[in-house]
């Protein structure tokens, strides 16, 4: 330990200067090079699917005039049963909802101890000892930091589905705006469809970055025969979600509480503030709801302060669930670009901008992706079969301004002033004010007249 113990203090001394320098700086995001005059936003679909051995990866175009002004990369994976994700990293922090399924997942970060090993083998040189394994399911969000190696494993009966936003203008990338991946294993599979995704093409053609390395140094830095660093470096066309029984993953899992026990080990302190930190939070849980009730709906919200990581990666999600017919009122965000991806349901949204002009009107359903502006209003009316979005958010406390309703920016403005601005009676002004005071952000629906879209 005595010759660690220098990185280590730098290493900590690092994290103490970055909770105060940057702890609070994190939802700075770079703006120079993103472009905002939009004139019309329109549901998005991916551009492409690249498939591999074991799932499927359909990517957004992230050159899209929305995609560019949130300064965001958007990624839907669905993973197959008995299937894993290889090892990688990204220059971005990256935010993932779980849509469908569960699975485990592992992430390594640096200078973290191996806490996980199984009970009796301390002494056997083969032992397998590991860092902590996440038990993830429907419904989980999950953060991953910028530079922190990660993967997934279905052992489940079913596929895992997982939407991804990867915020590339986040100050922690300090590359272009350009969506990355680097990988420590795989490569491209044949006919995966990788070759007819160039607007993707910059995360659908990685490879291994082991690959390019020279072998004579990759066996001395292992310590292992070049023939193995070789067989690491082989060409692989089973592409990045691979294909793996259940026998063949043999670890310690977090059910298998019986078959693993903490390493006793000399305590680097980083397990208190950096090691442990915990990466996911249920945030499809009615109890959490930040806003609820029976006739519309609820509303979920993980922020920094329900998942302190989400401080340091400077993002945050929300989940929306209406009732049919129910009005999400008209607001906007304070802070934040929101991504939205519809899972279920749809409705009418409109999103208008700073000139006045609808930017943005179309009946939206399960499947789609749009992005609202920060400070650009928007409104939205679940349909028949009601609608449940999931919103990604570029800040880690994100805050919306309601302009009808309780709390809202009429509610706390003087009737004279209503009445002045729109130029209407005061009882007029009240009905704006006050005729929805009970209710916030979701309404039911009051007219009886049919409705056009």
């Amino acid at each position: 330990m005595g010759r660690v113990a220098p990185f280590l203090l730098l290493f900590l001394s690092g994290l103490a200067v970055a909770d105060v320098a940057v702890g609070y700086r994190t939802a700075e995001r770079r703006t120079a090079e993103r472009k905002c005059n939009i004139q019309k936003i329109s549901t998005s679909k991916p551009c492409c699917s690249v498939k591999s051995e074991g799932g499927t990866v359909d990517i957004w175009d992230e050159n899209e005039d929305q995609f560019q002004c949130a300064g965001v990369f958007a990624m839907r994976s669905t993973i197959n049963s008995e299937s894993m994700t290889l090892p990688m990293y990204t220059p971005s922090p990256l935010l993932i909802y779980i849509q469908k399924g569960r699975a485990l997942m592992g992430i390594s970060y640096p200078g973290c101890p191996e806490t996980f090993v199984s009970a009796g083998e301390e002494k056997e040189r083969g032992r397998d000892q590991h860092q902590k394994i996440q038990r993830i399911q429907e419904g989980d969000a999950v953060a991953i930091p910028s530079g922190a190696v990660h993967w997934f494993y279905n052992d489940a009966n079913e596929d895992l589905v997982t939407f991804s936003i990867a915020d590339y203008s986040s100050q922690t990338n300090q590359l272009d705006h350009t969506a990355r991946a680097f990988f420590l294993a795989g490569g491209q599979p044949k006919g995966s469809g990788s070759e007819k995704c160039e607007k993707g093409k910059q995360i659908s053609r990685m490879r291994s970055i082991l690959q390019a390395l020279d072998a004579n140094m990759m066996a001395d830095a292992f310590g292992i025969p070049v023939d193995l660093a070789k067989k690491m470096q082989r060409e692989d066309d089973r592409g990045f979600i691979v294909k793996v029984s259940r026998e063949s993953m043999r670890m310690i899992r977090p059910t298998e509480r019986k078959e693993w026990r903490r390493r006793e080990s000399s305590d680097n302190g980083m397990e208190e503030i950096y090691c442990n930190m915990k990466i996911h939070h249920y945030l499809d849980n009615p109890m959490e709801a930040d806003v609820f009730s029976k006739q519309t709906g609820r509303l979920n919200s993980v922020n920094m302060f329900k998942l302190p990581i989400l401080r340091y990666i400077g993002m945050s999600i929300e989940k929306g669930d209406l009732k049919s017919d129910v009005l999400f009122g008209p607001h906007w965000s304070i802070n934040a670009h929101t991504i939205v991806y519809v899972t279920r349901g749809g409705g009418r949204t409109q999103i208008v901008s700073d000139e006045g002009k609808t930017i943005f009107d179309e009946n939206v359903k399960s499947g789609d992706v749009f992005v609202i502006p920060q400070f650009f209003a928007s409104i939205h009316r679940a349909g028949s079969d009601g609608a449940e979005w999931v919103a990604f958010k570029t800040s880690p406390a994100a805050m919306r301004s309601p302009i009808a309703g309780h709390a809202s920016v009429l509610k706390g403005m003087p009737m004279s002033v209503i009445a002045s601005a729109f130029k209407i009676s005061e009882s007029q002004a009240q009905e704006l004010k006050c005729n929805r005071e009970d209710q916030m952000m979701m309404f039911t629906p009051r007219r009886t007249s049919p409705r056009i879209y």
